[in-house]
């Protein structure tokens, strides 16, 4: 397993901390920059569904720990990794970092999931940046594929 490599995307979030914490443990608002359903609230324990309707593809969600307003640790996909939500307050918003680690991939299979998360978690924070900040939907998770 490459333990020691891990993919990071950051943004700064132009909105206090409690509402962008908010945006990624409620489905009610993460839908409108991410994926299209989802069975439920991030909670510490759960297991939860997220789908992407689009595409056709769902993923199991195992939720790990939840510190308010500073911390989601998950681990999903397939193969399944782990996936950290970092929420540090600044002076002007939410510092979002996400951190993916523990993939199983080797060689040219473990490039390529790097540049699959790095752009996709990229593509994540540049949506709901732009939803939270300015209440636009860019549309960026279906866009990013779109069928012919």
């Amino acid at each position: 397993m490459s333990s020691d490599i891990y993919v990071q995307a950051q943004m700064l979030i132009r909105k206090p901390v409690e509402e962008v914490f908010e945006a990624f443990i409620n489905p009610e608002v993460t839908t409108n920059f991410w994926f299209t359903k989802s069975t439920g609230k991030l909670e510490k324990g759960k297991t939860i569904t997220w789908e992407w309707e689009m595409y056709n593809v769902k993923s199991e969600v195992q939720v790990h720990e939840v510190v308010l307003n500073q911390l989601i640790k998950t681990e999903w996909g397939n193969p399944a990794v782990n996936v950290d939500y970092e929420f540090k307050k600044m002076e002007k918003g939410t510092l979002v970092v996400i951190k993916s680690y523990g993939f199983s991939q080797t060689g040219d299979d473990l490039l390529k999931i790097i540049n699959d998360n790095t752009g996709g978690f990229t593509t994540v924070l540049d949506g709901c940046k732009a939803y939270l900040e300015h209440g636009i939907k860019l549309n960026l998770i279906e866009d990013k594929f779109p069928a012919e």
